[in-house]
């Protein structure tokens, strides 16, 4: 089942709420942020390459725009024009110059907006998100297909790319997050708000649990005939975030035919948690514990037929 992340969910309940154990209350320290604007030193004429410490490896298009996201002033894009023959790939990235991370605050998010736009020439390429380790190595690997619109991802254990069951649509912007726990080998993506990407091990080989560069990436679907497609970006942000675990998340499904609330519940792998409801936000009662191998867990409320009303809450249970 292919889920569209250009539409928003129609949800068959009255409210819902997720929370987890210790919220943060402090800020996030920035790592690594640019806009891509003229007063940070960018120049809308020339490549990207080259500036502001942005680095690359292949050829083809790479640059900035003005106003593509209507009112945002400059935006950064990988793409459209045509590489030298001999290439089939085209990496940007920009070294992070980061400290390792400290076990205290193991975890970072990179955001940033994005949008695939589409061909004009009938070729559609692969568009891809891809963090390397301090150690120059590649880490997994979050990739737009444009032929299909299929978002897929990889991990470092050379099986190739999965999908995610998600698609993405050409005429959205999207707002995407990577989160890192460093501490519990873990990354989850999100776009938009939906988690598209379950917890997954940042390294399978006992690679350096570290963060260098999240690179773009453009790769040809047929080298020597590359589409005129690219990606779009902006606002583009690492930053250590004050917690302990990635985002916990209720993702409301709906009412099946039995009247019983569907939901999935996202969250660390490996880690316990308690399912809540109440009818009124002051009692609740537990409707079971899970540990989440897989990051997930899908759950139906058999007790929702007897309420006009449900509110849920994820607890984190420790061991």
């Amino acid at each position: 089942m292919k889920h569209s992340l250009s539409l928003a969910l129609a949800l068959g309940f009255s409210a819902w709420v997720a929370t987890a154990a210790d919220p943060a209350t402090n800020a996030p320290v920035v790592v690594y942020s640019t806009g891509f604007e003229a007063g940070e030193g960018y120049d809308a004429n020339s490549p990207l390459r080259g500036q502001a410490g942005w680095q690359a490896e292949g050829s083809g298009g790479n640059g900035l725009v003005t106003d593509f996201f209507a009112g945002w002033g400059q935006q950064a894009f990988v793409g459209y024009s045509a590489p030298a023959p001999k290439d089939d790939t085209l990496s940007l990235w920009r070294p992070l110059q980061a400290p390792a991370p400290d076990p205290a605050q193991p975890v970072w998010k990179f955001s940033v907006w994005m949008q695939i736009v589409d061909s004009n020439n009938g070729e559609y390429d692969f568009f891809r998100w891809s963090p390397h380790n301090s150690d120059g190595a590649p880490l997994f690997a979050l990739e737009f297909d444009n032929a299909s619109t299929n978002i897929n991802y990889s991990l470092d254990d050379g099986t190739g790319f999965r999908a995610t069951g998600f698609t993405f649509d050409p005429a959205v912007i999207y707002q995407l997050e990577i989160w890192f726990n460093f501490a519990r080998n873990d990354w989850q993506a999100v776009m938009n708000g939906q988690v598209v990407v379950d917890a997954q091990p940042i390294t399978t080989t006992g690679a350096k649990l570290d963060l260098d560069d999240i690179g773009a990436v453009w790769a040809l679907r047929y080298q020597g005939s590359p589409g005129d497609n690219y990606l779009l970006f902006d606002e583009y942000e690492v930053t250590i975030e004050p917690t302990d675990h990635l985002p916990v998340t209720i993702e409301p499904i709906g009412l099946n035919a039995q009247g019983e609330f569907e939901l999935y519940l996202h969250g660390e792998r490996g880690q316990r948690f308690s399912l809540d409801v109440s009818d009124d936000l002051r009692t609740w009662n537990s409707l079971g514990t899970n540990r989440l191998d897989e990051g997930y867990w899908h759950f139906f409320d058999t007790t929702s037929p007897g309420y006009p009303q449900s509110f849920y809450r994820a607890r984190e249970v420790l061991p």
